[in-house]
């Protein structure tokens, strides 16, 4: 296994398929005076997340909040363990809501684990929202086409950078797994508006600088419309 790993100033990635487990995606943390978690693996690493929270010096006790880009097991394993350790909140669209708390068609049978459905406190809505956790202001977008209820998290001048937790932007976009290719493509054309200098995606890993970013969306934003 390796490391986990400083992004930049107070974000961290503690989990990965390298990092965590071989089914995690990645797993990111963001120290906002109180540890905000953006995503939570497939399920058999919770414990292993919190020792890597404990490894880059942080206590994994002053986790607050689990923010969930959507609800795919390899996403969401874990969310039901680190929510009842930690007394975490846990955010998602309201359109991914139902799937996190009934774990109908979240794929566990396919990763060959058991999904414990979880409680969302905060259900976003709409197309935007922000909110103030700790000392940082995230803005949460609903970016529809991988699941119904996908959302990107940006954080805006952390060391003067734009940080885009862009999650599965590679995909799919296959119907099978709530996708839908043309909603993707507004989607994805709305991150590459973002001009993000960092994206920490949810397979592929830390992305940067801007130039790689924006090459990095057009790609899939072109496959899909090759279609």
């Amino acid at each position: 296994m390796s490391a986990p790993f400083r992004v930049i100033d107070s974000i961290y990635m503690v989990g990965s398929s390298e990092i965590s487990d071989s089914m995690d995606c990645c797993v990111y943390l963001v120290d906002a005076g109180e540890l905000v978690l953006i995503d939570t693996g497939a399920g058999k690493s919770a414990g292993r997340l919190a020792d890597n929270i404990q490894a880059m010096g942080l206590m994994p006790e002053k986790l607050s909040t689990i923010v969930i880009t959507h609800a795919h097991i390899d996403h969401i394993g874990s969310l039901y363990d680190l929510k009842a350790k930690y007394n975490a909140r846990v955010i998602a669209h309201e359109a991914d809501a139902q799937a996190i708390e009934s774990g109908k068609k979240v794929g566990a049978e396919y990763y060959g684990v058991k999904y414990r459905p979880c409680i969302v406190d905060i259900k976003l809505q709409g197309e935007s929202s922000n909110l103030k956790i700790g000392s940082l202001e995230f803005q949460f977008l609903h970016i529809p086409g991988h699941t119904p209820g996908s959302v990107a998290v940006v954080l805006n001048n952390i060391e003067g950078q734009k940080i885009l937790f862009g999650q599965d932007i590679h995909g799919p976009y296959q119907p099978m797994w709530g996708g839908e290719p043309q909603k993707a493509i507004k989607s994805l054309e709305k991150l590459r508006e973002i001009r993000a200098d960092i994206l920490c995606e949810g397979h592929y890993g830390v992305i940067t600088p801007a130039q790689a970013v924006n090459e990095f969306i057009s790609d899939f934003i072109d496959g899909l419309k090759s279609r």
